[in-house]
């Protein structure tokens, strides 16, 4: 399928641009803040154009520096040293990157974000809420999130209303994670005004963004976390 974004650079920052064909909120824009595969993976430019395509302009920031895990790594090696990878992709080099986009565009007029942090991404959207620099928070399989410490976090601390879209095997954020973000952020719901968790049952980590579309389970997860995150960013954004 044809990407219809485009690449340009903002504040220096190599970012995939998702611009809506109509009429569209000037002032708002989704931060698309990847997994570790990065702004260059095909379908991480094919869900900016699809949030493009329900009316929101959608911003994709290269913050890991032109400098992803190849989309095949653990395919060609189970054994791939994430955590090798990890050390040269700090907090201290990344977000960066994502501080100098959004000055940019906030001189540009926007004045409303939000975030759509994706495994690796995710640690930056609960930052970001922790500094209440976004309006609306919704994250997919996350990675790097010290449960319960930022889930307890984000309660006491955090304003944008969050969605997360979660499955059944994901060892990163496994159902007793799940069951934390339940009781900690929606007071033991999983559905409030301002917190929704999403299930997708019989996938796993990665399905929102690298599913495989010949499975249906799959298929219908990465197809229902992308409406379930839609809607939200209509009703919180």
């Amino acid at each position: 399928m044809l990407c219809k974004g485009k690449f340009e650079f903002i504040g220096g920052v190599r970012c995939y641009v998702g611009t809506p064909s109509g009429e569209y909120a000037k002032d708002k824009v989704i931060l698309y803040l990847s997994d570790i595969f990065g702004i260059d993976l095909v379908n991480a430019q094919l869900l900016v154009d699809d949030f493009a395509r329900n009316g929101f302009k959608t911003i994709a920031i290269d913050y890991l520096n032109g400098d992803p895990i190849p989309e095949d790594a653990f395919a060609k090696n189970p054994d791939y040293d994430f955590y090798a990878w990890l050390v040269h992709h700090g907090n201290e080099v990344t977000r960066p990157h994502i501080d100098k986009v959004m000055a940019v565009l906030k001189a540009q007029g926007v004045t409303v974000f939000g975030a759509a942090g994706y495994c690796f991404g995710a640690r930056y959207s609960f930052d970001l809420a922790f500094e209440k620099a976004i309006k609306a928070t919704a994250i997919a399989h996350p990675a790097l999130l010290k449960i319960p410490e930022d889930l307890e976090k984000y309660k006491n601390v955090a304003e944008a209303p969050l969605l997360i879209n979660s499955c059944t095997v994901d060892h990163l954020f496994p159902l007793e994670a799940q069951a934390e973000a339940d009781r900690i952020i929606g007071g033991g719901k999983q559905f409030t005004e301002n917190y929704r968790r999403e299930y997708f049952e019989g996938c796993t980590h990665g399905f929102a963004v690298r599913a495989d579309l010949s499975d249906p389970t799959a298929k219908a997860g990465k197809e229902g976390s992308f409406k379930a995150t839609v809607e939200f960013f209509k009703k919180h954004l």
